[in-house]
């Protein structure tokens, strides 16, 4: 686990690390501006911000999902004024259980940098040690981030299609189960889960406190799926999943991909009455 995850204690003992950048990613989907609001009030000291729909993610299309992939050049520039370089071991955080926080570590291990970890408990356990915090912004540092793209590490619409097919390949649905079972749907037009994938709730794989679970319990929990020959992980629109993805990592399972427009790209198009995408 301290591959991808560091504590609230690591951080404050290497807070004058010079190849060291904590990134706060606090957001929240039902009010835009919360997160950085939250940020300027208070942050750990030395952390630049991110925001999910400036930074992580691109303008919505017609297709593509709610979420769609940075402009990468864009993000690489941003890393590299915080001062990244291919040794900066990146710490991200946020006060969702992972919720965009483990968007970026995502992105960053798809840009090809393994030196990125996630803050377990995120801000309110570091709050909760007693940690000193600031409203004092940072200053623009001299880095050179240079991205390596991995492309293994995502799929699209036509590649779950073919997926749907293969009897050794493990489609993740990261959704609450109301979601999944198209009880409920609050946010895209058409509810229900992509056929034959099986749900594991983004949820689950913390604790109420938003600490993940050890190892064993995950490796316990994603018994099923840690055997498939591949695993591809979707939520609404690819910003939960990399939750489940984390979880994945911290069981053993680092090659899970991540279908990046998800469900909300899925019902973008046609579908019969089993939620399968028409295409001609």
């Amino acid at each position: 686990m301290a591959n991808v995850l560091v504590s609230p204690d690591w951080i404050a003992d290497h807070q004058e690390d010079t190849d060291f950048v904590v990134v706060d990613c606090r957001f929240s989907l039902a009010d835009l501006q919360l997160g950085h609001q939250q940020y300027l009030q208070g942050h750990i000291p030395g952390a630049y911000y991110l925001d999910l729909n400036q930074d992580l993610a691109s303008p919505v299309r017609q297709h593509g999902g709610r979420h769609p992939l940075p402009d990468l050049s864009t993000l690489a520039g941003k890393l590299s004024r915080m001062g990244v370089t291919a040794q900066t071991l990146v710490v991200a955080y946020d006060d969702s259980r992972f919720a965009f926080a483990s968007r970026l570590w995502w992105l960053l291990k798809y840009m090809g940098h393994d030196r990125i970890a996630v803050l377990d408990g995120g801000f309110a356990a570091y709050q909760s040690a007693g940690f000193p915090i600031t409203t004092e912004l940072p200053t623009e540092r001299e880095g050179l981030f240079a991205p390596q793209i991995r492309s293994e590490l995502v799929v699209n619409l036509h590649d779950v299609i073919q997926r749907q097919q293969d009897p050794s390949a493990k489609i993740v649905d990261s959704r609450e189960v109301a979601r999944y079972q198209g009880k409920s749907e609050p946010i895209d037009p058409i509810a229900g889960h992509i056929p034959g994938a099986v749900n594991y709730p983004w949820q689950e794989v913390t604790d109420e406190r938003g600490w993940m679970r050890s190892s064993e319990e995950l490796q316990e929990y994603w018994s099923e799926v840690l055997n498939a020959d591949e695993v591809v992980v979707y939520c609404g629109s690819g910003v939960t999943a990399c939750v489940n993805l984390l979880a994945l990592e911290v069981a053993g399972l680092p090659t899970a991909k991540l279908y990046v427009g998800s469900w909300s790209d899925w019902c973008s198009y046609p579908l019969d009455e089993h939620w399968q995408v028409k295409i001609d």
